[in-house]
């Protein structure tokens, strides 16, 4: 099982080039079940969940075709044809879906074009409950017949799924898209009421906008989608990861270093910018990015909450905590998406970081300096988290079970490196 070495204490300094976003790209892939046409994607970056879901689409019956990159910058761009003439496999297995909780993106729109779906249900982070339940409670709304037996959900509906006013009792990004989604093929007009209004989501509104859909109010929390018989084929290019671009803004603050986040949109980042700022990160938008320095004033403890979007995002939990426990004096950071969200905490505590839990809320003391130790990381944020301690500690930190990483970073020992970290991936 690889690993990754580092040895902290060197400040970054240089351009990270920031890649296009897994979450997004993850259901923009899965559009492509909604046409018969051809559906290319840009800036598709090169990950382990990207190929899961392109093996799983590959099993309904997908043709994949990959194109050159679009950038030189040897790290993303990617360009992928997508093609569904025909649905073949209306089963989504348990082999494919338990490797990534985004699998459920297909249930919609396979239910949608076909009548029929079955899924298994999914895995992922093991980071707390994220229950399907208000995806299949919508779509019974909308006339499918729904059980789960065996571990797999089964969909069903005579003819074309009907509009709906939906409205969901709390935020799901993944019930918006998979709604979303099936909206777009069914008969009349679905209101999705409390929709998710992360960029991901609206980047899939988008993308199947292009592909003839009529959707109004993307951004906002009321999405109305007036159905239609079919969509076509289109191109279209994956936003930029903020969440990406907000751990490498995080790397450069923990290290007290000066990097150029190439290519990040700080639109999208708002929230996590801020309490940058907060902090005494120097945060300055440029033309091609977003400039980030720490290397001349002290860090500060700044409290914050995690909520959906616009809010400060769950995907940045662990990272900012990674810096507050660097910083002068105390932060409260609070987790409000999913209760099982603070497994870092005794592997940063393994650094020498000062944390307590209480409830849903840890208090993060800043330390002089973290210490150099081996850890193991738990999902895919706390791996980073573990990373970001590491190139800041004193002496040499190895982080283990890395797969976690390879699923939302891509090329992330290159990208360090390249601004001076000194981090290497052992093969194990």
């Amino acid at each position: 099982m690889d690993s990754i070495r580092i040895r902290g204490g060197r400040p970054l300094k240089g351009i990270i080039p920031i890649s296009g976003a897994k979450n997004a790209a993850l259901p923009l892939m899965t559009a492509c079940l909604l046409t018969g046409e051809t559906l290319t994607l840009a800036n598709l970056p090169h990950l382990v969940d990207i190929t899961t879901m392109a093996n799983l689409l590959m099993s309904l019956g997908v043709s994949l075709h990959m194109k050159s990159n679009e950038r030189g910058d040897g790290c993303g761009g990617r360009i992928l044809d997508l093609s569904t003439p025909m649905i073949t496999d209306t089963t989504a297995h348990y082999d494919l879906v338990r490797k990534m909780r985004a699998s459920i993106l297909v249930l919609g729109p396979v239910l949608a074009r076909t009548g029929q779906a079955r899924v298994s249900l999914p895995g992922g982070c093991a980071i707390g409950a994220r229950p399907v339940d208000l995806h299949l409670k919508a779509l019974e709304q909308m006339g499918a017949s729904i059980s789960i037996e065996g571990g797999y959900v089964d969909a069903r509906v005579e003819g074309r799924l009907k509009g709906a006013h939906l409205v969901f009792p709390q935020v799901t990004v993944t019930g918006t898209e998979n709604l979303l989604m099936a909206a777009t093929l069914a008969d009349g007009e679905t209101i999705i009421d409390n929709a998710a209004r992360e960029p991901e989501v609206s980047d899939l509104a988008h993308c199947l906008v292009a592909m003839g859909a009529e959707i109004e109010g993307i951004g906002s929390s009321r999405l109305v989608v007036q159905g239609k018989e079919s969509l076509h084929g289109a191109t279209y290019s994956v936003l930029p990861d903020r969440i990406e671009a907000g751990s490498y803004a995080v790397a450069a603050a923990i290290t007290r270093g000066s990097v150029l986040l190439q290519h990040a949109d700080a639109t999208q980042m708002s929230a996590l910018l801020k309490v940058l700022t907060a902090a005494g990160v120097v945060v300055s938008v440029q033309e091609d990015g977003i400039l980030v320095s720490a290397d001349t004033a002290p860090i500060r403890g700044v409290d914050v909450m995690t909520e959906p979007h616009p809010g400060f995002p769950t995907d940045m939990q662990a990272q900012v905590m990674a810096l507050f426990a660097t910083a002068e004096g105390a932060s409260m950071v609070t987790e409000t998406i999913f209760e099982n969200r603070f497994m870092h905490v005794p592997e940063l505590k393994r650094m020498g970081a000062d944390i307590n839990i209480h409830n849903g809320s840890a208090i993060v003391r800043g330390v002089p300096r973290l210490s150099g130790a081996p850890v193991m990381a738990t999902d895919l944020r706390a791996s980073m988290s573990l990373v970001l301690a590491g190139l800041a500690a004193e002496g040499e930190t190895t982080v283990t079970r890395v797969y976690h990483l390879d699923r939302g970073y891509e090329r992330l020992e290159q990208k360090l490196a390249a601004c001076g970290a000194e981090i290497e991936r052992v093969r194990g």
